[in-house]
C-alpha cells in the first residue's frame, strides 16, 4: 500500500511540473486574463468558440473581447491544476489509510493539500484582481512550493536515505545548504516579481544595462508592494526606471547565488573527500547536480536577454528555476534526512574516526 502512495506522489510531482510549465506559458503569452471570470470562461466550462457562444460571452463581458487562443491557454492551466488537486486528495486519503505504517508521512500530504487549495484561491484572485503583481508572484511561489513539497514527499515515500548523516563534519554543510535554499527561494521571488511587472526586458543588453553599469533606477516604485488594487495590470503599470530596478535586482541576485553556490561546492568537495565512503560520494553527486542546474539556469537567463525573451526559452527558464530548487531540496534532504545504507554509514564513520585520529 505504501508503494502505491509512492507512485501517486511521483505522478503528482510530474504533473506539478506540467502545471508550472503551463502556468509560465500562460503568463508569458499574456493569457492570464484570457478568461475574465473564474472558474469558468465567459460563463462556459470550456472556451466559447462558435459565433453564437462568442456573441453571448461578449455580451456578458463587453470589456473583455474573446481571444480563443488565450482562453484555451488559461483553461488548460486550470484543467491540469484541477487534476493535480484531485490527485493530491487521493494521496491524502492513501496517507490516512496507511498512517499507522512506519515511515508513512501524514502531515506533509495534508500541508500539500492545504497549499494547493490556497493556490486555487490565488488563481481566482489573479483573474478577479486583474493580474495584481503581488497575487501573480504569490501564485508562482505557491506553484513552486507545491512542486517542491510533492518532490519531498516522493523522496520520503521512496524509502531512500533512512539512516542519518553524522552531524560532524556535515553540520556546516547543512547550514550552507539551508541558506542556499533560502537564497534560491528569494531569487525565484525576484523572478516572479520581474515577470509579473513585465520587467524581463528592462535591461536588453549584456553585461551592462541600457549601455550603463548603473542606469537610472527607481527601487522605491519598483518594490512598492502597496500598489493599488483595481487597474488592469496586463502589460504592467510601472515606469521604465522602476522596471529597470527590478531587473537589475534580479541580475544581482543571480550573481550572488552563483558566487555562494560555487563557494559551497568547494567546501562540499573538501569535506566529502575527507569523509569518503558512500556519504561523501553522494554529497559530491548532489552538489554536482545543483551546479549543473545552476549552470543551465544562468545560461537560460542570459539567452532570454540575448534573444529578447523567446517564448520557449522563457518557459524553460521558469522550469529551470523549479528544477534548481528541487535539486537543493534533494541536497538538504540528504544532509538532514539520511544517508544511504547502514553499512555505508558505518564505513564513513570509520573513515572519519581515522581522519580525526
Amino acid at each position: 500500500m505504501k508503494k502505491k502512495g509512492f507512485y501517486l506522489a511521483l505522478i503528482a510531482t510530474l504533473l506539478a511540473s506540467i502545471v508550472v510549465g503551463v502556468g509560465a506559458y500562460t503568463r508569458l503569452v499574456h493569457a492570464g486574463l484570457g478568461c475574465p471570470d473564474w472558474p469558468g470562461c465567459y460563463g462556459f466550462l470550456t472556451v466559447p468558440d462558435t459565433q453564437q457562444e462568442i456573441a453571448h460571452a461578449e455580451s456578458l463581458f463587453p470589456e473583455a473581447p474573446v481571444e480563443v487562443d488565450k482562453g484555451w491557454a488559461e483553461m488548460i492551466h486550470r484543467y491540469v491544476a484541477g487534476t493535480l488537486m484531485l490527485l493530491v486528495l487521493m494521496i491524502v486519503i492513501q496517507a490516512f489509510r496507511n498512517r499507522r505504517e512506519p515511515g508513512q508521512p501524514f502531515k506533509l500530504p495534508i500541508l500539500i493539500l492545504a497549499l494547493i487549495t490556497l493556490q486555487a484561491a490565488f488563481g481566482m484572485w489573479t483573474v478577479t484582481l486583474k493580474l495584481w503583481p503581488q497575487v501573480v508572484t504569490a501564485h508562482l511561489l505557491g506553484g513552486f512550493a507545491t512542486f517542491s513539497l510533492l518532490f519531498l514527499l516522493t523522496l520520503r515515500l521512496s524509502g531512500a536515505h533512512r539512516e542519518k548523516v553524522p552531524e560532524k563534519p556535515f553540520l556546516f554543510l547543512r547550514w550552507l545548504a539551508v541558506f542556499s535554499l533560502v537564497l534560491v527561494v528569494g531569487q525565484v521571488s525576484l523572478g516572479g516579481w520581474t515577470s509579473s511587472n513585465y520587467a524581463a526586458l528592462a535591461c536588453p543588453d549584456l553585461p551592462m544595462c541600457q549601455g550603463q553599469w548603473l542606469p537610472p533606477m527607481n527601487f522605491a516604485e519598483g518594490f512598492d508592494v502597496g500598489q493599488d488594487i483595481g487597474p488592469n495590470y496586463l502589460g504592467g503599470q510601472l515606469h521604465a526606471e522602476a522596471r529597470t530596478a527590478i531587473h537589475f535586482a534580479h541580475r544581482a541576485g543571480a550573481i550572488l547565488i552563483v558566487i555562494f553556490l560555487t563557494l559551497q561546492m568547494l567546501i562540499a568537495l573538501k569535506v566529502s573527500f575527507r569523509v569518503g565512503g558512500s556519504i561523501g560520494s553522494t554529497v559530491r553527486k548532489l552538489m554536482l547536480l545543483v551546479m549543473v542546474m545552476l549552470t543551465v539556469q544562468v545560461g537560460l537567463g542570459l539567452s532570454n536577454i540575448i534573444w529578447s525573451l523567446p517564448l520557449s526559452i522563457a518557459v524553460a527558464h521558469n522550469l529551470g528555476g523549479a528544477l534548481l530548487l528541487l535539486s537543493l531540496v534533494a541536497y538538504n534532504y540528504f544532509l538532514f534526512g539520511g544517508a544511504l545504507k547502514k553499512s555505508g554509514l558505518n564505513n564513513s564513520l570509520q573513515d572519519l574516526q581515522e581522519i580525526e585520529g
